[in-house]
């Protein structure tokens, strides 16, 4: 993990990221929208329990879209969504999305992407 320390004023090593383990798991599920959770935890380096948790939250707030298929789920993410805190709620996560993935941003006028392929 040296490339998420840094170093304070009294020389401590702090280890910190610019992304929320919320970020990382949409992220995840961007990249691989049929991944078993227990791959997505083990990809951000939670809990799988911690990551159901998060795929909740996400889901409750609009962000993605849990679809059952046989024995799996498949995700569909919604770009559109504006990010949750204040100073970035103008910003819609279809703009990290596209930054960190294959996917081209969306304008949110077409409705939601289904993760990793670009189709809608």
């Amino acid at each position: 993990m040296s490339g998420m320390a840094t170093t304070g004023e009294q020389g401590s090593t702090r280890n910190w990221t610019f992304l929320t383990n919320h970020g990382h798991v949409l992220l995840a599920i961007a990249r691989n929208p049929t991944a078993r959770l227990r791959d997505v935890a083990d990809e951000v380096g939670v809990t799988e329990r911690a990551a159901q948790a998060i795929v909740a939250d996400l889901e409750a707030g609009g962000y993605l879209q849990r679809t059952r298929v046989g024995r799996r789920n498949e995700y569909t993410l919604n770009p559109s969504g504006r990010f949750r805190h204040p100073a970035e709620a103008d910003r819609q996560v279809g703009a990290l999305l596209a930054l960190f993935t294959d996917e081209p941003a969306d304008d949110g006028a077409t409705g939601g992407t289904r993760a990793g392929d670009g189709r809608r």
